[in-house]
């Protein structure tokens, strides 16, 4: 990766999320498209931060979001659902993520509003 002055990244260049993950949370949210919500949060979330899904498609079928300083979201499609695996530096940094991931979540599925109970 180019260097770069602090706090100055190219669009298409994220610095690495440096933490060890001190706090973990996981949900299982029933759906029926869970490729499409991993596909959309990971292309909302990849102008601000990395994220990419594979495949990069409605037909995704797993998907990472690191948010710097705060931690990892992972994403998998199962049969009927979406699962969700967030991984933080603490506590409350842990809260925040599931705040942010849950509320974007809510908002790409308001066909099918999901429930998102973090555990």
């Amino acid at each position: 990766m180019t260097e770069h002055p602090a706090n100055e990244h190219p669009a298409n260049e994220h610095p690495a999320t440096e933490y060890i993950a001190s706090a973990m949370a996981a949900a299982s949210v029933p759906t029926e498209t869970p490729g499409r919500y991993i596909a959309q949060l990971c292309k909302h979330f990849a102008h601000r931060v990395p994220a990419e899904c594979e495949p990069p498609s409605f037909e995704a079928t797993r998907g990472r979001i690191e948010f710097p300083e705060v931690g990892v979201c992972v994403l998998r499609a199962n049969s009927g659902s979406l699962e969700l695996e967030l991984t933080a530096k603490d506590e409350a940094s842990l809260h925040q993520l599931e705040d942010v991931v849950a509320r974007h979540l809510v908002r790409f599925a308001w066909r099918e509003p999901p429930t998102v109970t973090w555990r």
